[in-house]
């Protein structure tokens, strides 16, 4: 019997090799980017909820909205492809 195994490397290399950059790489960024742009502003609400009293509670709500700036960039093409 000669069923190739998903272990075997030969079937492996072969099925790695007609895949592109792109759809190894660069698509599970764009979904890892949109499901983040869709989770990140709960924990907008949660430092708002809690206030920015603190520099370091100011500091770390730019940054997540910078965050979810760049996700929502990076994640908006996802679902188009």
């Amino acid at each position: 019997m000669s069923s190739s195994s998903i272990t075997d490397p030969r079937s492996l290399r072969n099925a790695v090799s007609g895949l592109s950059v792109s759809r190894l790489l660069v698509r599970p960024v764009k979904q890892l980017s949109f499901w983040a742009a869709i989770v990140l502003p709960f924990m907008h609400l949660s430092l708002l909820a809690t206030g920015l009293d603190s520099q370091s509670m100011t500091a770390a709500f730019v940054v997540l909205v910078a965050l979810n700036v760049c996700t929502l960039y990076i994640g908006h093409p996802y679902g188009v492809e």
